[in-house]
């Protein structure tokens, strides 16, 4: 595995992880508009959805283009992995196919 595609699952990763500060904030009650929004963890998320961007960038000085969207559909596995842990979200059928789907997918991309 090359570095840039290290690079680029570090990138989706950590991009989750964003997501799930911005739910964890989203969750919240806050005294006012702006206490929703500048509060520490939307600042933290978007800082580490910023640190993600420049991440993809030097990903993609070595991972070809019509490789990473298939390297970015990693997402949806880290981000239902995230909900059944951390949100107790109920994982159905239709889930679990599309995220067979989405595995095999980059799994014969990759060969």
């Amino acid at each position: 595995m090359s570095g840039g595609v290290i690079l680029l699952l570090a990138s989706v990763f950590i991009s989750a992880v964003s997501q799930v500060l911005l739910k964890k904030s989203a969750m919240k009650e806050y005294p006012s508009r702006i206490a929703e929004y500048l509060n520490p963890l939307v600042i933290s998320a978007y800082a580490i959805f910023v640190a993600a961007t420049f991440l993809t960038i030097l990903a993609y000085r070595t991972v070809p283009l019509s490789m990473g969207p298939i390297l970015e559909a990693t997402s949806y596995i880290y981000v239902t992995i995230f909900g059944v842990t951390i949100f107790h979200e109920r994982i159905n059928r239709g889930k679990i196919i599309a995220l067979i789907l989405i595995i095999a997918g980059i799994a014969l991309f990759s060969i």
